[in-house]
C-alpha cells in the first residue's frame, strides 16, 4: 500500500545509510547526532514522517514509517532512536489544537521535536494556559529539537487534580526548546548517540493551545490510519527499530566470519559448525518476527483503513507481535556477539555497539517482558490491567 512518495522516502533512506554510517565514531564519541547529519535527515524529510499533510508532513502508513525505522536503524541504531522519536513526538501533532500545530510544525519544514512522556513535571493552570516545572529524563536528542514535549500532572494548589476516574489528570505540554535546560546525564551503556538527557524547564508559561490531555480523552484531528491507534503509530517502531539492529548484527558477524580465522584453525570463522549454527539460528529469528510483526501490523491497519475499530484481542496481539519482535532480536544479536568470540568485546568493533544498543532499547517500558503476560490475560478472556490499549 506504500505510494510513489512513500517510496522515494524508504529510497531516499537508503541513499543516506553510507552518511550515516561515516559519522557512526563520532556519535558514539559525542552522545549525539551531528548537527550536519540532523540536517541532512531533515531535508530528506525523516523528522515529518509523522506529520499530517495538512501540516505540510508526510503523514506515511504506518507500515512505511516502521520500515523507514528499520532502514535508519540497520545504519546506526543511535541514529534510528531518534528518527524515531522525532516520529513519535511528530504524531502527537494530530491531536494538538490547530494553532499549536501549525505554530510547531507548519512553519518550519525543518523542525524536530522530542519529548517524554514520562509524568514527571507539574501544572498550574493561569490565565490563557499553565505555569509550569519539571525534569524529564530520556528525552532523547533533546539537543537538536527545536520543540520538547513533557508530560505534567495538574495540580490544584499542591494536591494532584483528579479525574472521573480517581487518577490524577495529565497533560502533555509543549515547550520551545529556548524555554528547557538540559542537564548532561546521558552517560550509558547503549545508545549513546541518542544524546538522552535529563531536561527542566523552570516557572515556564505553556498556552493552553500547546497542551493535549495523556491519556487522550478526544481522537485526533487528523483521523487517518497513522493516528488512529497509540499502538499501531508509536509502539510498532521500536520492534522495527529492533529490527534494524538485529540485521546490521548478523552482516557484521557474516564479514567478520569470512575475514577472521581463529587461532589454531586453519579455516576461517564462517567454516566452524557452531557459527554456521548460529547465523542460521539469528536469521531465523529476525525473518520470523519480522513476518509476524508486519503480518499483525497490516492486519490492524487494514481495519482502521476500512473503517472498523480492532477488537481489543487484536490490539494485544498487536502489542505481542511487538514484544516478542524484540525478544527475538536480543536474542538474535545475543548469538552473533557470541559467534564474534573474542573481536565482538572490542570496543571498535560493531558487534560490541549492537549487543549494547539493543539491550538498552529492550529496556524501554512498551516492549517489557512483563506485556506477555498482558496479553496472555486477553487471550485467556480477562482484562489487560494496562492501559497502553
Amino acid at each position: 500500500m506504500t505510494s510513489t512518495n512513500e517510496e522515494v522516502l524508504i529510497e531516499a533512506t537508503r541513499a543516506l545509510a553510507p552518511q550515516i554510517r561515516a559519522c557512526a565514531e563520532e556519535i558514539e564519541r559525542e552522545r549525539r547526532l551531528p548537527p550536519s547529519l540532523v540536517q541532512a535527515l531533515a531535508e530528506a524529510g525523516l523528522f515529518r514522517l509523522a506529520v499530517p499533510k495538512e501540516l505540510g508532513g508526510e503523514e506515511v502508513d504506518p507500515l512505511v514509517l516502521a520500515r523507514i525505522i528499520e532502514e535508519v536503524a540497520k545504519a546506526d541504531s543511535s541514529v534510528g532512536w531518534c528518527v524515531m522519536i522525532g516520529a513519535q513526538a511528530a504524531w502527537e501533532s494530530a491531536f494538538l489544537p490547530e494553532e499549536a500545530a501549525q505554530e510547531i510544525f507548519g512553519r518550519n519544514p525543518q523542525v524536530v521535536v522530542g519529548g517524554v512522556v514520562i509524568p514527571t513535571g507539574k501544572a498550574v493552570a493561569v490565565a490563557g494556559g499553565y505555569r509550569v516545572s519539571g525534569r524529564w529524563a530520556f528525552a532523547s536528542g533533546c539537543q537538536h529539537s527545536t520543540w520538547l514535549f513533557g508530560n505534567c500532572v495538574l495540580l490544584d494548589g499542591d494536591t494532584p487534580r483528579l479525574g472521573p476516574k480517581g487518577a490524577p489528570e495529565m497533560r502533555l505540554m509543549v515547550f520551545s526548546a529556548a524555554d528547557c535546560t538540559i542537564l548532561d546525564t546521558w552517560t550509558v551503556t547503549g545508545l549513546r548517540g541518542t544524546g538522552s538527557h535529563d531536561f527542566t524547564v523552570t516557572e515556564a508559561f505553556v498556552p493552553s493551545a500547546r497542551s493535549v490531555a495523556w491519556p487522550r480523552t478526544a481522537p485526533p484531528r487528523h483521523p487517518g490510519p497513522l493516528y488512529h491507534n497509540l499502538v499501531l503509530g508509536k509502539f510498532v517502531l521500536h520492534a522495527s527499530h529492533a529490527l534494524g539492529i538485529a540485521r546490521s548484527a548478523i552482516d557484521a558477524l557474516v564479514e567478520l566470519a569470512a575475514a577472521k580465522t581463529p587461532m589454531g584453525s586453519k579455516a576461517p570463522l564462517r567454516e566452524q559448525a557452531t557459527v554456521q549454527g548460529h547465523v542460521a539460528r539469528a536469521d531465523a529469528l529476525v525473518e520470523s518476527a519480522r513476518a509476524y510483526l508486519y503480518g499483525v501490523a497490516g492486519t490492524v491497519r487494514d481495519m482502521v483503513v476500512a473503517g472498523h475499530e480492532p477488537s481489543l484481542q487484536q490490539r494485544a496481539r498487536l502489542q505481542l507481535a511487538i514484544t516478542h519482535t524484540v525478544t527475538n532480536c536480543v536474542q538474535a544479536v545475543d548469538l552473533m556477539f557470541s559467534a564474534g568470540e573474542g573481536t565482538a568485546i572490542y570496543a571498535r568493533s560493531p558487534l560490541d555497539r549492537h549487543f549494547r544498543d539493543i539491550h538498552t532499547a529492550a529496556a524501554h517500558l512498551v516492549v517489557s517482558p512483563r506485556l506477555y503476560e498482558s496479553t496472555g490475560r486477553v487471550l485467556l478472556g480477562l482484562e489487560p490491567g494496562t492501559p497502553f490499549w
